[in-house]
Order: structure tokens, then C-alpha cells, then sequence
């Protein structure tokens, strides 16, 4: 099982962009469907983007269509969550995860393997 960590978060401006690295430990990262996720206060968390294990498909929340980009290096074993035209409404704390399934994309809850968040908050 992998082992989870996010980095990059911070605080931007409307209009800005920001990077989230997420690097697995473990040698089979390739094996594994990569998630995006975020929360913000008081509400559920949602599903953000998705990525299989070679990288050639991917699932976008429709909030997030056209503006963020979800990649993975498996070299790196590092997932990525570039996100552009950042808006106030994207502050949250992004996790990345990890599901040990095919790609569908996964439902939220058959990711099994969290990371520990990483805060992003965009100003207006």
C-alpha cells in the first residue's frame, strides 16, 4: 500500500495558479488509479480529478473543466494538480488518494489511501 503526501498549496490571488505534488511511496504507485479531492469549511469534500496508471484518461469535476490539469510521472512516483484561473471558490484543502481499482473513474469511496492535505486559499 502507498503512502501519501501533498505539497504546494499556499495562498494566491484570483486569476492565479498553483501546482499540488503529491508523492507515493511504495513501488507499485503505476498500479494505482491517482484522485484529486478538496474540502472546504463546512462542506463535504468533493471529487476534483482523476488520473489512471498510464495517464491517458482523466476525469474532471465540471468546476474545474478547463482550468485545472491533473498528470502523474510514475518515474517520480508523484501525481500533479496544476491549477490555473484560480478562483475564491477553489479555497479548500486538497488531498490526493489512491484507489487500487480499474478506471471508471473510481467512486470517492473506493479511494482507501489519503494523503494529509494540502491548504489552498485564493483571494479575491
Amino acid at each position: 500500500q502507498v503512502q501519501l503526501v501533498e505539497s504546494g498549496g499556499g495562498l494566491v490571488q484570483a486569476g492565479g495558479s498553483l501546482r499540488l505534488s503529491c508523492a507515493a511511496s511504495g513501488r507499485t504507485f503505476s498500479s494505482y488509479v491517482m484522485g484529486w479531492f478538496r474540502q472546504a469549511p463546512g462542506k463535504e469534500r468533493d471529487y476534483v480529478a482523476a488520473i489512471n496508471w498510464g495517464g491517458g484518461r482523466t476525469y474532471y469535476a465540471d468546476s474545474v473543466k478547463g482550468r485545472f490539469i491533473i498528470s502523474r510521472d510514475n518515474a517520480k512516483n508523484t501525481v500533479y494538480l496544476q491549477m490555473d484561473s484560480l478562483k475564491p471558490e477553489d479555497t479548500a484543502v486538497y488531498y490526493c488518494a489512491a484507489a487500487s481499482k480499474g478506471w471508471g473513474p473510481p467512486q470517492p469511496y473506493e479511494y482507501n489511501t489519503w494523503g494529509q492535505g494540502t491548504q489552498v486559499t485564493v483571494s479575491s
